[in-house]
């Protein structure tokens, strides 16, 4: 057994497999197999290369005490390195999302299948899935004051943005290019474990956090282009997106920032407290924003659409960009 990973979980490689050992308390068997099902669905499908579940003498999913394994195919290539030309793959990145959220709206899950369901109650409420904000590591009073002013702002834009299947449904929620695997032009998603039941707005904002946690440490990259990049890629693949979803991405980069100030996903970092620092930096910039625009209704909510463009109000969820 080679350790590759410790993170939320442990991953392993043992032989030709590659073995995810999950924490303990946090997924329930039938989540743990409801991500499985999924990803037994996405195989093999035109445009879409996704990591694949292998079955134990168990089935897909092994209990070993009060742990859970499971076992994965192993993928060519490798991960995407901070040297890498990163540029490049937001477009792949936006066309791989459109498919998996192209097939998750078509699909008919198999019965039983159940996965941790992300609204205002869970991510907001008083026990929220990833643990409350104000646990975030080092935060001092004047961003503890900011972050309780963008919260009450968030919970607006997620009430207005809803919970209806144009906007919410299933989702990877962690589709970030730390999270695929390149092997030339081939790109495989990989790490549904956070997959859920969410606003779709979730997996466009998890495309461009890092660029907000630290910019300089990825690429000299402004994450409007980023995003741009992104739609460009997510229009190849889908007829369409929603406008809202662009235009309420501080509110979603808020929640996939504060998650990262609360748990800590990487490993063997030089310098944990200065990685820590910038989490809460990025978290506390677009709770900034949030808050702004809270006070302010004629300032524009987005952050990375292209200047001067008008979002559509909250009442009007349906709006679209249209492939052109």
């Amino acid at each position: 057994l080679i350790l590759l990973n410790r993170s939320e979980n442990e991953t392993w490689r043992a032989g030709p497999l590659i073995l995810r050992l999950h924490r303990q308390g946090y997924h329930t068997k039938p989540e743990i197999a409801s991500e499985l099902a999924w990803l037994t669905a996405l195989q093999d499908l035109p445009g879409l290369n996704t990591v694949r579940p292998i079955p134990g003498a168990q089935g897909l999913v092994t209990e070993i005490g009060s742990r859970f394994l499971v076992a994965f195919a192993p993928i060519q290539g490798q991960e995407l390195q901070p040297g890498d030309d990163l540029a490049r793959w937001f477009a792949p990145l936006g066309e791989i999302t459109a498919r998996l959220h192209l097939h998750a709206r078509a699909w008919t899950p198999p019965q039983g299948f159940t996965r941790k369901r992300w609204d205002v109650e869970t991510i907001l409420g008083p026990d929220p899935h990833w643990g409350h904000w104000r646990q975030a590591q080092g935060l001092d009073p004047q961003g503890a004051t900011l972050l309780a002013r963008a919260t009450d702002a968030l919970a607006i834009k997620l009430h207005a943005y809803g919970t209806g299947p144009e906007t919410f449904g299933l989702i990877h929620a962690d589709l970030r290019l730390a999270n695929l695997m390149v092997n030339g032009d081939r790109l495989t998603a990989i790490d549904f474990d956070d997959c859920c039941i969410g606003p779709r707005a979730l997996d466009v904002a998890a495309a461009v956090t890092d660029l907000v946690i630290d910019n300089r440490s990825l690429l000299q990259m402004d994450p409007r282009q980023a995003f741009g990049s992104f739609l460009r890629g997510y229009l190849d693949a889908a007829s369409e997106f929603d406008e809202q979803a662009g235009c309420l991405l501080d509110a979603f980069l808020w929640v996939t920032l504060i998650e990262r100030c609360v748990t800590v996903r990487r490993t063997g970092i030089p310098d944990p407290a200065a990685d820590a620092r910038r989490r809460r930096g990025g978290a506390c910039r677009c709770a900034s924003r949030c808050a702004r625009a809270r006070r302010d209704p004629r300032r524009r909510p987005g952050a990375v659409l292209p200047p001067r463009r008008s979002c559509p109000p909250p009442a009007a969820p349906g709006r679209r960009h249209r492939r052109g």
